[in-house]
């Protein structure tokens, strides 16, 4: 599992989740007049609440962090993890709501009194953290703050070289130093360094030099065709090769050998 790439959304997931888990142990009715030794149940004693809030809230997140970490999440009839987690956020946040105004469950209306506990703290604390456990999981593919990386990427690491040797360089090598993406040196113009001779290219263009990227965020990678259906997607924290550039495009490879082309390039950070 990649946990780079992890989006800022999926961190206020992740942070709802443990607050949900911690709302769990506290206590689920709040009674007036109550001494301090009384015993106040948690979350873990009521069963609607501990199915339909605690268990379905932290289910949801674990569903949302393991769709976006895994290369290849696995499917549930035919359909992915995410949009599940999504469901159970949602679910929980309206779950959380109903025990809310409703503590005792309906038991409060025998013998026609509506006197009854109030929800406690445990409760409160838990709508607050399905309400922004939902929040999140919905805007994070709206809002442009969310869908950046939880973590930067890690920056592809050089092989020790004995003492006085030169560090390898061109082709496949990510510690190597590489020209500014488009162009050679800093301040000359496009084309101020050829590509390395003898090494496996897809046809570059003659003044490209292949270089190491990540992405900021979740970008699609498209067939080389031009076939408008993506065949991959980048993803943030995780190192590919750019192996040709096409005007503003670039031809890249990912870390499983598919090649595509990557039409958004703005942001990108060059190893």
């Amino acid at each position: 599992m990649n946990i780079r790439s992890l989006t800022r959304g999926d961190g206020v997931v992740i942070g709802a989740a443990v607050l949900l888990f911690i709302a769990s142990f506290l206590d689920l009715y709040s009674i007036e007049g109550a001494p301090d030794s009384a015993d106040i149940p948690s979350l873990w004693a009521s069963g609607p609440v501990l199915l339909g809030v605690v268990l379905a809230g932290l289910i949801a997140a674990a569903l949302i962090v393991v769709a976006r970490g895994l290369p290849q999440p696995p499917k549930v009839a035919g359909l992915e993890l995410a949009p599940f987690g999504v469901a159970f956020a949602v679910f929980a946040a309206w779950s959380a709501l109903g025990n809310v105004f409703d503590p005792a469950g309906g038991a409060d209306n025998f013998g026609g009194s509506s006197d009854g506990p109030d929800a406690g703290l445990g409760l409160i604390l838990a709508l607050v953290a399905t309400l922004v456990m939902a929040g999140a999981a919905v805007a994070t593919p709206l809002v442009p703050a969310l869908k950046g990386a939880l973590l930067p990427p890690a920056r592809p690491a050089a092989p020790q070289q004995p003492y006085g040797a030169q560090p390898p360089s061109g082709y496949g090598y990510p510690g190597a130093q590489q020209a500014p993406f488009g162009g050679g040196q800093p301040g000359q113009p496009f084309g101020g360094q050829q590509p390395p001779q003898g090494q496996p290219a897809a046809a570059p263009a003659p003044d490209f030099s292949p270089f190491w990227f990540a992405v900021p965020v979740p970008r699609p990678l498209f067939a080389e065709d031009g076939s408008p259906t993506p065949i991959a997607e980048l993803a943030p924290g995780t190192w590919y090769l750019a192996v040709e550039q096409r005007g503003q495009a670039l031809v890249a490879q990912t870390q499983d050998g598919r090649r595509g082309v990557l039409q958004d390039t703005s942001g990108i950070q060059r190893g």
